[in-house]
């Protein structure tokens, strides 16, 4: 079941998140991965500069969050993690997909040009990867990020973002 996180939920939303994220530890630059990969303050600020999380969740356990933040006219998909002993398993891809129907603006997703894994799921779930010129374009337009992230990162997008920005 998908449900919309809150405030009660925050510590899971932070096990969960540092749980998955341990798959990056010796994938991304060693000056970029730390443990735990996010603060319990961090997500608190995250979450208060408008990140909002759903979740999923079976027999009372939430096993995978993602998160949405509505950024002027895009929305980005912000910290998805899946518990490790669950990934594989369809749910990501149910967050992925509940997310997506909640919004009509075009979509924008940055993950670690490592993560080939990540990038894999995003790309069978209808996102490409934007050029390296767009990518460093939008990630500081609509992110906050280090110029060492910028550099080590990549961006993909819905087809919805394409289309708007050949109209524009």
């Amino acid at each position: 079941m998908i449900r919309a996180c809150n405030e009660r939920d925050v510590e899971t939303i932070y096990a969960i998140i540092n749980d998955a994220a341990i798959a990056y530890d010796g994938v991304i630059p060693e000056d970029c991965y730390h443990a735990p990969y996010m603060g319990l303050e961090e997500l608190k600020r995250e979450i208060s500069d408008g990140v909002r999380f759903w979740g999923y969740g079976e027999d009372g356990e939430l096993l995978g969050v993602m998160g949405m933040q509505e950024k002027g006219d895009v929305s980005l998909i912000r910290h998805a993690y899946v518990r490790t002993k669950r990934r594989g398993g369809g749910i990501g891809g149910q967050l992925l997909r509940s997310i997506v129907s909640q919004t009509d603006k075009p979509i924008l997703i940055g993950t670690w040009e490592a993560a080939a894994w990540a990038i894999s799921f995003y790309k069978r779930n209808g996102f490409q990867i934007v050029s390296s010129e767009e990518k460093e374009v939008l990630l500081r337009k609509y992110w906050k990020v280090s110029a060492r992230q910028i550099e080590t990162s990549v961006v993909l997008c819905n087809s919805s973002f394409h289309n708007e920005m050949r109209q524009s």
